[in-house]
């Protein structure tokens, strides 16, 4: 999906750092490369209402950086291939994000 890793460095920085949901995109992301989940056991580990939950997988999955497999309620997200080759970049720009320990 991406051409360049300067791409996914620049979707990254837009979608962590520079949007309000940054910080709940960010957790998921650590969560995810723990191991897959769904949106429930998402929202459960992270204490995020549910519906919240599905709104940044559909963010994330519309900007290739989770993939998932399966349909309705037992849909698994995993981190993409591409995040997953470059997860240390995602590290780096969390780690840098004035997200990082602040709450949205």
């Amino acid at each position: 999906m991406f051409p360049r890793k300067q791409s996914i460095e620049h979707l990254l920085w837009w979608l962590i750092a520079g949007t309000k949901g940054g910080r709940t995109r960010a957790t998921i992301i650590e969560a995810l490369k723990e191991m897959p989940k769904n949106a429930n056991q998402l929202a459960d580990e992270l204490k995020v209402d549910y519906k919240t939950i599905r709104h940044h997988l559909r963010v994330l999955v519309t900007n290739g950086i989770v993939t998932s497999t399966g349909e309705g309620y037992g849909t698994t997200y995993f981190l993409s291939s591409e995040l997953n080759e470059n997860y240390q970049m995602f590290e780096e720009i969390w780690k840098k994000s004035d997200k990082y320990k602040k709450k949205d």
